[in-house]
């Protein structure tokens, strides 16, 4: 199937979004996410999303014992 390179905007004829709720999940969705945005500096100190949980559970520990520092 060829498509029209000038129509990568327009939408398919199938997907009909009349009647559609703008929004409709959007509480459900963000009262289930928790989404920590870190400044590029700190991002480019962890290798992966894992390696950020790992240091933080550990941080945690720490705090929980009594001998983390700060907040």
């Amino acid at each position: 199937m060829k498509t029209n390179p000038n129509s990568a905007d327009e939408p398919r004829p199938e997907y009909e979004f009349k009647g559609g709720v703008r929004g409709k999940y959007a509480a459900r969705f963000a009262a289930g996410s928790n989404v920590v945005v870190l400044e590029p500096d700190v991002a480019a100190e962890f290798a992966s999303t894992a390696a950020v949980n790992d240091a933080l559970r550990a941080y945690l520990q720490r705090r929980k014992s009594g001998h983390g520092g700060g907040a």
